[in-house]
């Protein structure tokens, strides 16, 4: 199942230097829906596109791009509860799996509540070989900078939305893989839940 998402905004009336100030880890939240217009601006603070060259709200070493982005949704209003991966591109979401798997991702992340409370989960994952492919070695690192970027880009657009989101690197990898059909080049880096306060 293919699904097309509303375009991003591009402006806000909250000013970039308010996010940051008001930018925390928040942990617990509400059970209200979020919209499909809030999801589809949090995947393009991740990963979307910015320009017709191909390039996205991150940067990426060599515009290689080699972070993927999944949804883990659970209370969306109008979207089926599953795991979807984002399509940038496209700006559009292709199902992985159906069923509200948001407890099975907090096991996978030692029992952590936010990702079970959330009303979605943004899961970034990272296929380094696109990188290092140029890169050696070194391309490990532009990895886990690209990371950074990305998730900085949710957690401060969740702000302006007036949404809750905290990081979260601890899981188990085979786990999460598992749950996301990742295949064996594709590695998990990040969990970030969302919902509203």
């Amino acid at each position: 199942m293919v699904i097309k998402l509303p375009g991003p905004k591009y402006d806000s009336d909250v000013s970039l230097e308010e996010n940051l100030a008001k930018r925390r880890s928040v942990r617990d939240y509400t059970d209200e829906q979020l919209t499909m217009e809030e999801v589809s601006q949090l995947l393009w603070a991740a990963q979307g596109m910015t320009s017709d060259r191909g390039f996205r709200t991150a940067p990426s070493a060599g515009a290689l791009y080699p972070l993927e982005v999944y949804l883990v949704a659970g209370h969306v209003k109008g979207l089926t509860t599953g795991v979807y991966h984002y399509n940038p591109k496209k700006h559009e979401l292709l199902m992985v799996a159906e069923g509200d798997m948001r407890s099975r991702l907090a096991a996978a992340a030692l029992g952590q509540s936010p990702v079970n409370n959330g009303a979605v989960s943004l899961v970034f994952t990272a296929v380094y070989g696109r990188t290092t492919g140029k890169y050696g070695d070194r391309g490990i690192r532009y990895v886990l900078m690209e990371i950074g970027h990305s998730a900085q880009n949710v957690c401060l657009q969740a702000t302006a939305m007036g949404l809750g989101s905290v990081t979260i690197g601890a899981f188990y990898d085979k786990e999460v893989g598992r749950l996301l059909n990742l295949s064996e080049e594709e590695e998990p880096l990040y969990i970030i839940p969302i919902g509203r306060q």
